[in-house]
């Protein structure tokens, strides 16, 4: 097998699926409840908290590579352990890694985060994270640790469902989206290059939730007065407020443009 996508069925792993079967490559996938619907796949049952289950998967599947897409925000034994378990099935079979991470192991203290800056989690996720990214590190140092931020796709992304829902948007929670196809796209350069360590994987472009949820309302053609504005300072919500991603090394090493949100959200020019 060429590429195992752990937690194919998700936003992401769905996009790095289809890509990968358009490359040509042999491509497995795991879900945790349903398979997605992309044909020439072999479709696999996991749950990756059970560390014995992902090693029969991997052992049996023997992929070249492994791309791990799967987390679950308010669960750690899936987030940290779960990764921890694909990490070392990975390295038991020899497979080229993929860790996909995430900007929540940042506190949001530092002007701008690069490769180099350690993690420093204010909350239980981004401390999952952090742990994952420390294990699979640990247990294969040729691994790719692949930081990243929000994630936006064709409609489908949690951001682009609450935009239409009207739903009120922070003016003072700062991030640096990327859309799901430079990511996925990213995603399997880093698989077939001989780099390792970390990586941040994001759009060039720091907006505020509220602007991302603007750019998606004029891209779709709705009211964008009617978004609602709300400060995330005022809430009770743990997390850092404002974490940008420098991910100027990175893109130096890849062929993929990772574009910003201003960018891919645009709207079609008129003809």
């Amino acid at each position: 097998m060429d590429v195992l996508v752990v937690g194919g069925s998700g936003l992401l792993g769905r996009e790095v699926v289809r890509q990968a079967r358009s490359a040509g490559r042999r491509v497995a996938a795991t879900f945790h409840r349903h398979p997605a619907a992309i044909e020439d796949v072999d479709w696999l049952p996991l749950d990756i908290r059970g560390r014995d289950d992902v090693a029969a998967l991997v052992a049996r599947v023997r992929p070249a590579t492994v791309v791990n897409a799967a987390y679950r925000q308010s669960d750690w034994a899936t987030t940290a352990d779960g990764g921890m378990h694909v990490a070392a099935a990975a390295a038991a079979t020899g497979a080229r890694l993929v860790h996909v991470s995430s900007d929540a192991v940042f506190s949001g203290g530092a002007a701008r985060y690069d490769e180099s800056c350690p993690p420093d989690p204010i909350t239980p996720y981004g401390a999952a994270k952090a742990a994952a990214e420390t294990a699979a590190r640990g247990l294969d140092p040729s691994a790719v640790i692949a930081r990243t931020s929000l994630i936006i796709g064709g409609g489908e992304s949690l951001h682009e469902q609450r935009a239409h829902a009207l739903a009120a948007h922070f003016t003072d929670d700062v991030r640096c989206p990327v859309h799901v196809t430079d990511l996925a796209a990213a995603l399997l350069e880093l698989a077939a290059s001989d780099h390792c360590g970390v990586h941040h994987v994001a759009g060039p472009d720091a907006v505020s939730r509220h602007e991302l949820a603007t750019l998606i309302a004029r891209r779709d053609g709705l009211d964008e007065t009617r978004l609602p504005r709300a400060l995330r300072a005022e809430t009770d919500l743990p997390g850092p407020l404002d974490v940008r991603l420098d991910c100027t090394l990175t893109q130096s090493r890849l062929t993929t443009r990772l574009r910003g949100a201003r960018e891919f959200l645009a709207r079609p020019a008129a003809r």
